[in-house]
């Protein structure tokens, strides 16, 4: 079955958004179990010219699945009128041929978005997506034999943080816990974003909320600073008004727009969501792909 909509499904699979792990890579497709409407369902995606061609295992409708796979892959987000929007900014005119077919890659899961994006921060995306893939393997609800659900943000709260709480409080043998699976310092954040979003804040709240109150919520969790926090809320919960800045987008915001000076990571923040207004997740999403892809991000080292 395909959805006629344009997509580049391999970029958009491995450009590292911290909304999930890349889906397991078998053959020419990408597969991965998701629950919707609270039932398991196996997709298996691949391109098939410029569009989405997948088939499902599970017990939803045609019409479900579509409907995942358009919210999950971003596919009602019009890319020919974003790229006349970049045709027409000097600085970003050369953006779409290199990432053409980009698209956001958007959380199923809001709650292992907020994880994978805390265990992304100073990580490479090799060892925080192994980190994710470990704590479904251990953790997560495992259907057709080789699949696994997110663990519910109820059972990683009462996970052992590292070896030494295992051995002290456990019954089981050592390896049963957050370290076990590489997240390192982010073990405790892990754990209390785990208790918050359990005891005392309603994750489906967030999306009801306008962009500073929720950016502003998402910051109270520990372990979430401004950077993480826009990639909870654009990959997370689909604020394209987000901005995600470290010091990669502040050096080709600065080279682009600033004549290469120095400027704080907080200023491009603001400058990217007051210049690209709705267009600034899939500006900042593009921006760090055209300068790794181009050979603009060598230059910059």
């Amino acid at each position: 079955m395909i959805i006629r909509k344009p997509i580049n499904l391999e970029l958009t699979q491995l450009s590292g958004q911290t909304s999930q792990p890349p889906w397991i890579n078998v053959g020419d497709s990408f597969r991965e179990v998701l629950m919707v409407n609270e039932k398991p369902v196996l997709f298996d995606v691949k391109q098939s010219g410029d569009y989405l061609d997948f088939n499902f295992t599970g017990d939803i409708s045609k019409k479900e699945a579509i409907h995942s796979l358009n919210y999950i892959y971003d596919l009602d987000f019009d890319l020919n009128k974003f790229y006349n929007y970049l045709s027409n900014q000097a600085e970003l005119e050369e953006m779409s041929e290199f990432c053409k077919g980009l698209r956001l890659f958007l959380a199923n899961d809001p709650f292992e978005c907020i994880i994978s994006s805390i265990c992304s921060a100073n990580n490479s995306i090799k060892r925080w997506t192994k980190s994710i893939r470990d704590m479904k393997e251990k953790w997560g609800n495992n259907y057709f034999d080789y699949y696994y659900t997110f663990p519910d943000k109820s059972i990683i709260q009462d996970i052992y943080e590292d070896d030494n709480e295992e051995l002290l409080f456990g019954d089981k043998p050592c390896g049963n816990n957050l370290k076990s699976c590489g997240v390192g310092y982010r073990a405790p954040y892990i754990k209390k974003a785990s208790h918050i979003f359990t005891l005392e804040m309603d994750l489906s709240e967030i999306s009801k909320m306008d962009y500073e109150e929720a950016f502003e919520t998402i910051l109270k969790v520990p372990g979430v600073g401004p950077k993480v926090a826009d990639c909870i809320l654009l990959y997370g919960f689909n604020f394209k008004e987000a901005f995600p800045s470290d010091v990669w987008i502040k050096r080709i915001v600065s080279h682009l727009y600033f004549d290469g000076k120095d400027i704080n990571v907080s200023k491009v923040r603001d400058f990217g969501m007051d210049e690209f207004g709705d267009y600034a997740g899939y500006v900042q999403l593009y921006l760090f792909h055209y300068a790794r892809m181009s050979g603009l991000m060598s230059k910059l080292k």
